[in-house]
């Protein structure tokens, strides 16, 4: 019994990794943007995809791809602001979160039905030499490509946190955050500050789609799902906190393995609904977040 309930822990800390993961990328964009990017699982979606094709085709590694998949999401990061959510800039916060949310969804829709067109809807996952490896500790069994995903996403989390507190434009970012206002008053650029926050949310689904490839499955209608996941860690883990939105996503992995081993697999998507709305009543700020004011 305990064995097992810890096997289900490991599983729901290395799944929650990747939750943690893909909600930075859109914790990083809403907070220094207000845009609400609600296609931020087709990006992830488009990395995993990405990765995929690179093993496929040409059977490159895909931990070797990665570097590929974070060049591939900030082009498309790069043409999708330009096109779409970079006319918003100037809106006010409410209506730029409507208006995106929008855009968002639109998008959403034609990057899905593309990927049905160009590579059907078949799941499909990257199956290596060493996919099945696993190393056991005190009887659980660790998963060797996901535990490698775990420390890729621990190491991208603690480089971004090191970027935005030590170098100049990392402290651009936290000061659009603050004051876009007062930022641009003291000579930074707000549009150059979107833009590169936005591509760097879409690298960072794009790794994601990557890990998710390799350690689970991908398919064209996975972008809502990871979604709305992305979401719901957002604010278990606080606006504004990136370690917060990370360690989120390792109890939002947790809760659902639990829930999965003491209940029911069928009640594990509505114990991330369950969260969602009671930190909106009891702590609308998230677990990590600060109280405004």
């Amino acid at each position: 019994m305990l064995e097992a309930l810890a096997q289900n822990l490991v599983y729901g800390i290395l799944i929650g990794a990747l939750y943690g993961l893909a909600a930075v990328g859109l914790s990083l964009v809403f907070g220094v943007t207000k845009f609400l990017n609600v296609s931020h699982g087709e990006l992830l979606m488009l990395g995993g995809y990405a990765s995929f094709w690179l093993f496929a085709l040409w059977k490159v590694d895909p931990f070797i791809s990665l570097p590929a998949a974070i060049i591939f999401l900030l082009v498309a990061g790069v043409v999708f602001y330009k096109l779409l959510f970079g006319r918003m800039v100037k809106l006010a916060e409410g209506d730029k979160i409507q208006n995106t949310l929008l855009v968002g969804f639109g998008l959403s829709l034609i990057l899905q039905n593309l990927a049905l067109q160009f590579w059907t809807a078949d799941t499909r996952s990257i199956t290596t030499a060493y996919s099945g490896a696993v190393f056991s500790f005190a009887g659980v069994r660790f998963p060797l490509v996901r535990v490698a995903s775990l420390v890729i996403a621990f190491v991208l989390i603690v480089a971004l946190q090191l970027f935005l507190r030590r170098t100049y434009t990392g402290k651009a970012l936290r000061a659009t955050v603050e004051n876009w206002e007062a930022a641009t008053l003291m000579g930074i650029d707000i549009q150059r500050v979107y833009l590169l926050s936005f591509v760097m949310g879409a690298a960072l689904a794009g790794v994601a789609g990557a890990l998710v490839a390799v350690g689970y499955s991908i398919e064209p209608a996975m972008g809502m799902s990871w979604t709305l996941k992305s979401l719901v860690v957002m604010v278990l883990g606080g606006l504004g906190s990136i370690t917060g939105t990370f360690v989120g996503g390792i109890i939002l992995g947790v809760t659902e393995s639990a829930t999965g081993f003491f209940l029911s697999l069928t009640y594990r998507e509505v114990v991330g609904l369950v969260l969602f709305l009671l930190v909106l009543v009891f702590r609308p700020q998230g677990l990590f977040g600060v109280k405004e004011g």
